[in-house]
């Protein structure tokens, strides 16, 4: 299996946004790119701009996947996932995730999967997510805010994902600011001196810009 682990930092800092962009600029470059989320959250709540996440990746994915398809589960409180399945009374199951994970990268040459939150976010009362990522085994990209706290917040989760035996590709901070600040620039060299890790940035996009935004992150570079 080929492809990349998108994670984050924390919850809403664009993993979702950064993991589209990948996937949308591979299948602009031929490949054919499959996505797969475990599981989303929060189907109660109104969509942003970039419609809801499983729906999102089926969309820019060129294997023909349908948003089902991408997420196997799907629960409608604003909770962790292993909250969520407790609550909707179903039992989340590593081995089918594993099973629809390698069912999803069958249908294609590369494999984006997009997380639930950070490394430590519970699938289940034991399996995290970073649980998740080592049994697919992919490279991992992180997406990280370029604001105040990021530098903690970033360094951690790379302790996190290392500390597995995971392979960390890069880290994606965004949305960068159209106005670069001291403060953003600064974020960034001090992560990619301190985390010793390829630094990169996503602009503010659109969902018809993703596919030019994700070919700025040279993805098929981030798969070596």
């Amino acid at each position: 299996m080929r492809g990349l682990f998108v994670t984050a930092t924390d919850t809403e800092v664009g993993k979702s946004v950064t993991a589209a962009a990948l996937i949308a600029a591979l299948a602009h470059a031929g490949r054919r790119v499959a996505a797969f989320k475990p599981a989303v959250t929060g189907l109660d709540e109104q969509p942003g701009p970039f419609g809801r996440d499983h729906e999102l990746l089926a969309t820019v994915a060129s294997a023909g996947q349908t948003p089902e398809e991408v997420a196997p589960y799907r629960f409608g409180p604003p909770l962790s996932p292993h909250l969520a399945a407790e609550l909707a009374g179903v039992k989340l199951s590593p081995t089918r995730l594993l099973d629809h994970a390698r069912t999803q990268a069958a249908r294609a040459e590369l494999l984006v999967c997009e997380g639930v939150g950070g490394l430590l976010v519970p699938l289940t009362r034991d399996f995290l997510i970073r649980d998740l990522a080592r049994a697919l085994d992919l490279p991992v990209v992180v997406a990280a805010r370029p604001g105040l706290g990021t530098i903690n917040h970033t360094l951690l989760t790379l302790e996190a994902a290392r500390s597995a035996g995971l392979t960390v590709a890069a880290v994606v901070f965004t949305p960068w600011p159209d106005r670069e600040q001291a403060i953003h620039r600064s974020n960034l060299e001090t992560v990619a001196q301190l985390g010793r890790v390829r630094c990169l940035t996503l602009p503010e996009t659109t969902r018809g810009q993703l596919a030019a935004a994700g070919s700025q992150l040279d993805p098929l570079a981030l798969l070596a």
